[in-house]
């Protein structure tokens, strides 16, 4: 056995041991391998290394629903390519087409089969055909499965293996502690041949939670993972991973459990022969998420959570002063890990990332903001039994459709700006489809589904879309078409990449400002962003203008002197002033 193979079983067999201590690790390290390379598949002699090849400026991703453009004739996923291929080919490079299983509720998050492919969307080849012309991320429904499926169903009729397959608890069990983002009971109490049981439901009485307790969970789960990546998916979004391993007694939420099975993936993915990038969906407080990156073993890349509504109180406060305090603070990634920026996702705006960052006062007035412009607010059970914010239900294009001073003539400009923010920060940017769309807040949605969520899960009548896309004068063109070209002219800038060197500007408080330098510094971008509906005079000496370089404003081409006059930025105006 050579070093490097050794290597590679020692560190299996380690993580094997934390996880599951009753068990010999090493007849289970068989079984890992068996199910993530079976018979005919390989693996890489040496781990990838970690650096940051597997990324580049050229990333951006897109997140959408299968079924967001349909027409009533061609299959979703038909749609979906025709919308990427015609619209976004050289705007994106990747694409998060969210859960596309067979599923019971929650827009695809209550998975009844893992191996196949939603009928109503399209079939494995069309997924196939997407991931040959772009990144495919898709979501492994971890932490839980549909309450209608085979597995739950094999459970109660006490069907080996599923039988010891979901996690069970007792409702004298003290669950005092437990963090969830919901305010529906946890424990669902239902029939089984062995007489009835309370099973564990983090989320709904749909998702019932599976027990990973046993590793015949975790071994399923890779199998899933390698169908997944046979079938063209290189990027894994971990869903709900932090409330995968419970204790009776305890928080339930990034047990040291939890972090092992995450640097397990991870292991594997370093060894696999595909690139493959393993994505972490943690939506809680700062410290809790970066843990995900681990020692550079765990996420090759986690969500910026505080990102959506730490820009969005700067766009509605006209003030960069929280945004700024907590960028200067953020580290940057590990060698070989990364951001994923965003402001809007398929879930609405969470508000525990701004936890210990935003004044309660501040959070207060985003709120009531988002609430003038027809959004909603979903709330959290807390341990003393009491409720808070969890997240804000809206498009963040509606969002921004007012400011603390109410509405206005800027709501382009400021969206704009909002955007521009994503794509010149340290990481990759990603784009919920109904952002670069501009869609508004589906009121209908709401009432017909009765969910909150559904405000920002609009269907596109494909059709219709393009009608819009077609006409120059629509708020839909307006906003593709000008990100479309700022993000192709973002990836052409090498001081983009995404673990360029970044450090934040102290500039007037109106003004969100950072540098970045390319990772060979023969490129610096010196991203300003006006936040305020106020023009705002910015002195080039100010962000230290090397003199004896040419500088200009690549979205507005206009040439800075390195010690000329004040800059004017313009209401929500964003420059990149580079030096080539």
């Amino acid at each position: 056995m050579t070093a490097s193979a050794l290597s590679f079983s020692q560190k299996l067999s380690a993580l094997l041991r934390s996880i599951y201590p009753d068990i010999d690790p090493d007849i289970l390290a068989s079984h890992v391998v068996e199910a993530f390379w079976p018979e005919g598949s390989h693996r890489r002699k040496r781990s990838r290394t970690p650096g940051n090849r597997l990324w580049s400026e050229h990333d951006a991703l897109l997140i959408t629903y299968g079924n967001t453009l349909i027409d009533g004739k061609h299959k979703p996923l038909d749609l979906l390519h025709d919308f990427l291929v015609s619209r976004l080919k050289g705007v994106v490079n990747g694409v998060h087409i969210l859960p596309f299983f067979p599923f019971t509720s929650d827009d695809g998050f209550a998975v009844t089969d893992f191996r196949a492919v939603n009928s109503e969307l399209g079939e494995w080849a069309d997924i196939n055909r997407i991931g040959s012309e772009f990144h495919l991320m898709s979501d492994l429904v971890l932490n839980h499965v549909s309450s209608q499926g085979p597995w739950f169903n094999a459970y109660r009729q006490g069907i080996a293996p599923y039988d010891r397959f979901f996690f069970e608890a007792s409702p004298d069990d003290d669950l005092s502690e437990v963090v969830r983002p919901r305010t529906t009971p946890l424990l669902q109490e239902v029939e089984t041949v062995q007489g009835p049981r309370h099973v564990w439901c983090t989320f709904s009485h749909d998702q019932i939670d599976v027990d990973f307790r046993n590793p015949e969970v975790l071994l399923e789960f890779l199998r899933i993972i390698r169908l997944h990546i046979d079938n063209g998916v290189r990027i894994v979004r971990l869903d709900a991973v932090a409330f995968i391993w419970k204790e009776v007694g305890t928080k339930s939420i990034h047990l040291p459990q939890t972090h092992a099975i995450v640097r397990l993936i991870r292991l594997l993915c370093d060894f696999a022969t595909e690139p493959v990038i393993l994505l972490t969906e943690t939506n809680v407080p700062k410290a809790e998420n970066l843990s995900y990156f681990g020692n550079r073993n765990e996420a090759h890349a986690v969500y910026n959570f505080p990102l959506p509504p730490l820009i969005l109180h700067a766009m509605m406060s006209g003030s960069a002063r929280y945004l700024n305090r907590w960028q200067a603070g953020m580290p940057p990634a590990q060698l070989g890990c990364a951001y994923l920026n965003f402001t809007a996702s398929h879930d609405g705006i969470g508000m525990r990332p701004a936890e210990g960052v935003l004044p309660e006062d501040e959070k207060q007035k985003v709120i009531d903001t988002v609430l003038s412009q027809g959004g909603l607010v979903s709330m959290r059970a807390l341990p003393d039994g009491g409720q808070s914010p969890y997240e804000l239900n809206t498009t963040f294009y509606d969002a921004l459709g007012a400011t603390f001073k109410g509405q206005d003539d800027l709501h382009f400009e400021r969206f704009m700006c909002s955007q521009t923010i994503v794509m010149s920060l340290e990481g990759i940017p990603a784009f919920y489809i109904h952002s670069l769309l501009a869609t508004p807040n589906d009121h209908e949605a709401v009432e017909r589904r009765g969910m909150n969520r559904a405000i920002n899960r609009h269907r596109w009548d494909y059709p219709t879309l393009l009608d819009q896309l077609d006409n120059p004068e629509s708020p839909h063109a307006r906003v593709l078409n000008a990100l479309s070209a700022r993000l192709r002219l973002r990836s052409r800038q090498t001081a983009f990449h995404p673990n360029a060197t970044q450090f934040t500007l102290a500039l007037d408080e109106r003004v969100f400002g950072i540098w970045r330098q390319s990772l060979d510094r023969d490129q610096s971008i010196f991203a300003l962003h006006n936040v305020s509906d106020e023009e705002v005079r910015i002195a080039p000496s100010s962000i230290n203008l090397i003199e004896d370089e040419n500088w200009v404003d690549i979205l507005s081409g206009e040439a800075v002197e390195a010690l000329g006059e004040e800059m004017v930025l313009a209401p929500y105006q964003c420059r990149w002033i580079t030096n080539r």
